[in-house]
């Protein structure tokens, strides 16, 4: 079992940042690749960001890259994402999830445990 809790979401000003974490316990946190999704009302659990186990690999969807960075810190059990150049159409509910397996993938069906979320608002 994996337990994950995020915290740092909150509402900010367009082009303002926030920096959320997701801190792991239970199973082994430094042999899991980590993502963080997405769902804003009326629509579907979307990709944000992910890492492998050791962090040496990161992927990113289109519509953040170059404004969001993941990253993770194993001594800590705890993943981040430093959003940066916040925009309207960031508003939605984060997750954090962890995947079984040491590599990434964007695909959120083999992510075996979320969190519960943190709400991003970000106003115009």
């Amino acid at each position: 079992q994996v337990q994950l809790v995020e915290s740092g979401g909150g509402l900010v000003q367009a082009g303002g940042s926030l920096r959320l974490s997701c801190a792991a316990s239970g199973r082994t946190f430094s042999s899991n690749a980590m993502g963080w999704f997405r769902q804003a009302p009326g629509k579907e659990r979307e990709f944000v960001a992910a890492i492998s186990w050791n962090g040496g690999s990161t992927d990113y969807a289109d519509s953040v890259k170059g404004r969001f960075a993941i990253s993770r810190d194993n001594a800590k059990n705890t993943v981040y994402l430093q959003m940066n150049s916040l925009k309207p159409e960031d508003t939605a509910v984060h997750y954090c999830a962890a995947r079984l397996h040491p590599w990434l993938t964007t695909d959120l069906h083999e992510y075996a445990y979320w969190g519960q979320g943190t709400q991003v608002t970000v106003s115009t």
